[in-house]
């Protein structure tokens, strides 16, 4: 890894240099091509400050960090890069792997009698909740729906004998979800 180091408003260190070119030699093992990394350390008042810019190929990080010490500003900076890189390594291997998956991939439902059940199986965190609808006018819906505490109100339109939905816009309107036909 090429490494520029600079110093501001602070005395040239042969030693920070060797510390700072020592910290981020171990990136090189973990990125693919080669990397030039650009690293200013500066003192302001008692904040010591230490700031990277990495390029390599596609991947540009920027990070800045401050403490009361320079070293420990420095170390707090790589481990800061450190997790950015593993973030962007992490973020390709799923885009490449081809493996997506999306809710009804991996839902499987099970045909019980005449209603359709979730296996648990695939979802850990889901929570089933069965309803009893009741045949109302939207009129009476709106109204039961307001009295409630919940995000949506299900119930059976009495004209239609469809199941509708009823929700809250985030502009404080109300919606309607209705089936077509």
């Amino acid at each position: 890894m090429q490494t520029t180091v600079t110093f501001k408003k602070i005395d040239p260190s042969d030693p920070l240099k060797s510390y700072v070119r020592k910290k981020l030699d171990k990136f090189d093992k973990m990125l693919d091509s080669p990397a030039e990394a650009y690293v200013v350390l500066s003192v302001e008042k008692i904040r010591h400050i230490a700031e990277i810019t990495l390029v390599c190929d596609k991947l540009n990080i920027h990070a800045k960090e401050e403490s009361e010490s320079m070293y420990s500003s420095i170390d707090t900076l790589v481990d800061k890069v450190r997790a950015q890189i593993k973030k962007h390594k992490e973020k390709i291997k799923r885009h490449m792997s081809g493996k997506k998956k999306s809710l009804t991939d991996t839902a499987e439902f099970i045909h019980a009698g005449d209603a359709f059940a979730l296996d648990t199986t695939v979802f850990d965190d889901l929570v089933m909740e069965t309803i009893d609808t009741k045949p109302m006018d939207i009129e009476d819906a709106v109204n039961e729906f307001n009295t409630g505490r919940h995000a949506f109100f299900v119930f059976n339109n009495a004209r239609t004998e469809q199941l509708n939905v009823l929700y809250k816009h985030n502009n404080g309107k109300l919606g309607l979800i209705q089936p077509r036909g």
